[in-house]
């Protein structure tokens, strides 16, 4: 944890440009092009002034590459989901809105972040070159699969002049899909052998949430396990106000993650035998099916955690470890 009179960054980003606030030390309000010359300059204009933390939003993708030159340069960098910035922001009561506003406001968020003790789980582990392309892979399935969805729902309304017109974008999509898995198949089998075989040995996880994980997940193994189930999405939260206890619930977290997960998590209750038990006996102890589902959920990830952090294959009593 961090002390208070830290020094901490907010970074907005646009496609074109950065705005960039500092807090804790002189250093004033300035614009960065959002290039490779723009993010060099940036890191050299910051590395003197012994930053704490950087915080910037996720832009679907803008951050990306500033972020990987941030943290490349030594600087702790969190990418926050625009969600919790803007939470924020109302808390405060800013409700004006320009990128220099908005730079200053992350800044504000930073400076709370940075006092926080799990400070560590926050900050997204540096993604090399191989990994950025896994994700981008992963995330191109990811968009076939919406396109093959929607076009196969055109296709049941489709009156006839226009079937084959969709049956052949169907067919177009499919042979794209069947390249991509290939590619993500090929692309970890030649970058990431011994971690794909590692999270296979656990039955339920196929090639698809093997590489997903990889790719989208880079925190795993390194976090503990309350960490990691709250980082993907899938620890119960508390409910409770005076006299009153709530359900818990799982909310936030990484959406894509936790599908990919569920998906596992389905086969998994069938033919893993651990997985299988467990929500066996949660269902014989009157859980609701969906509640018995999530908590398994959660007992895999956890597990698949424990076995990146020590190395160690899937094993029967693995998960009592």
């Amino acid at each position: 944890m961090m002390s208070v009179t830290s020094v901490v960054v907010g970074i907005d980003v646009a496609k074109a440009h950065v705005d960039v606030a500092v807090m804790g030390a002189k250093f004033d309000a300035q614009q960065f092009d959002n290039d490779a010359e723009g993010h060099s300059a940036l890191a050299a204009a910051l590395q003197p002034q012994g930053v704490a933390l950087v915080v910037m939003e996720a832009t679907g993708g803008y951050e990306a590459t500033l972020a990987c030159a941030l943290q490349a340069a030594g600087l702790a960098v969190a990418v926050v989901n625009p969600r919790q910035a803007r939470h924020f922001a109302k808390s405060m009561g800013r409700l004006a809105k320009t990128d220099a506003i908005d730079a200053r406001i992350l800044a504000e968020f930073a400076a709370v972040l940075v006092r926080r003790e799990d400070l560590a789980s926050l900050i997204r582990p540096l993604a090399d070159a191989q990994q950025q392309a896994l994700a981008a892979v992963v995330t191109r399935r990811r968009q076939l699969l919406t396109m093959l969805l929607s076009e196969r729902q055109r296709l049941q309304l489709a009156i006839p002049v226009v079937r084959p017109s969709i049956e052949a974008m169907i067919e177009a999509i499919r042979k794209q899909l069947d390249e991509v898995e290939a590619q993500m198949v090929g692309h970890v089998r030649e970058h990431y052998a011994a971690l794909d075989k590692l999270l296979r040995s656990a039955s339920g996880i196929g090639p698809v949430a093997s590489a997903t994980l990889i790719a989208e997940l880079p925190e795993l193994g390194r976090l503990n396990r309350r960490q990691i189930a709250a980082l993907v999405g899938v620890a119960p939260m508390a409910n409770d106000s005076g006299t009153s206890r709530g359900r818990r619930r799982v909310q936030g977290g990484r959406f894509e993650i936790r599908r990919v997960l569920y998906m596992a998590t389905l086969t998994a209750a069938t033919h893993n035998p651990t997985i299988k038990a467990f929500y066996q006996r949660l269902i014989a102890a009157g859980k609701l099916p969906k509640v018995a589902l999530v908590a398994c959920m959660r007992k895999l990830l956890t597990t698949l955690n424990a076995m990146v952090k020590t190395n160690t294959p899937w094993a029967a009593d693995f998960h009592s470890a």
